[in-house]
């Protein structure tokens, strides 16, 4: 007997040891990563958040002031205003449209035609042209002389100066962002893709028109990642840099200044870092308000096959 209780002592004390073993190559292995979260990513938040409430930039020592930062913002700041506003507008305007267009875009190239392979690659092609380059090509394209304008003429339309117009700019970069929607499309292709086919025949034995099957079974079956695009969208419109910093720099006259290209110029332009880490905490502020609510809803509108089982 006790030799027995011996041995399972030592087993015990054994399996602890390839426990503690393996914890410890975990911690080995994962540190790279974890090391390079902490520097990288975890301080600099921190330190955001700390220099928020001073008027820190970058050569002096930090004076804290409490939240006026914050008080300025809405309170004296007029350009924070229209950035602010002009990204409600812009993302309110852009998200919509490039959640229909890429669902339908998706629908049609979801059908196993002959060469769809093909329109599914150039349709897609837009998504990966770096952002840079993109926003060259479009300030050609949208200048009062541009491709734009060009193909408006041949059916006797003027068009505008879309990147000179305080009405025309922002519609001009939502036609610009439409342009890559491949990235929100791909997808969705693959998603409605997935849908099986029973279904689809089961809904052809009833009756059912092709709009019924796309409304009643494509759709259902896809939300899950057309919660996923409205997320994304609204996280990555909220943020829009490259194309206004590249084609106008907010003009004219603000009429396109969005609040991560202002904050960029007050924290690195005006050296007022304090005051443009205040901005990121605000807009970040505002798109996880935005994201809890959309998240909150989702129980109403999207579907997971898993629920059914």
């Amino acid at each position: 007997m006790v030799e027995v209780a011996n041995s399972a002592k030592l087993a015990k004390e054994m399996n602890r040891k390839r426990v503690r073993n393996q914890r410890n190559w975990f911690f080995v292995f994962i540190s790279p990563w974890l090391i390079g979260f902490l520097i990288f990513t975890f301080f600099p938040i921190l330190f955001s958040f700390i220099i928020s409430f001073t008027d820190w930039d970058m050569f002096s020592s930090l004076h804290f002031i409490g939240i006026s930062n914050y008080a300025k913002l809405f309170a004296k700041d007029d350009v924070f205003v229209i950035s602010l506003r002009n990204t409600f507008v812009y993302t309110f305007m852009m998200v919509p449209i490039n959640m229909v267009l890429s669902l339908a875009m998706a629908y049609l190239l979801s059908f196993h035609l002959k060469g769809m392979k093909l329109f599914r690659t150039l349709y897609y092609l837009p998504a990966v042209v770096p952002g840079v380059a993109s926003s060259l090509l479009f300030a050609r394209i949208l200048s009062t002389n541009g491709l734009l304008n060009k193909a408006l003429a041949i059916f006797g339309i003027q068009g505008p100066s879309w990147l000179l117009s305080k009405t025309y700019v922002l519609p001009g970069f939502v036609f610009l962002a439409l342009w890559g929607v491949g990235g929100t499309m791909i997808l969705l292709l693959a998603s409605i893709n997935s849908v099986g086919e029973e279904m689809y025949e089961s809904a052809l034995l009833d009756g059912a028109s092709r709009l019924r099957m796309f409304w009643s079974i494509t759709i259902p079956q896809i939300t899950p990642v057309i919660f996923f695009n409205l997320v994304t969208g609204i996280i990555g419109t909220m943020q829009t840099f490259t194309q206004v910093y590249m084609m106008t720099s907010g003009g004219p006259d603000n009429a396109s200044s969005m609040i991560v290209p202002y904050l960029y110029k007050t924290a690195f332009t005006d050296f007022r870092m304090g005051y443009a880490s205040s901005m990121a905490w605000v807009l970040f502020a505002i798109i996880m308000v935005f994201s809890l609510l959309i998240l909150k809803s989702s129980s109403l509108w999207v579907f997971y096959e898993e629920e059914v089982r």
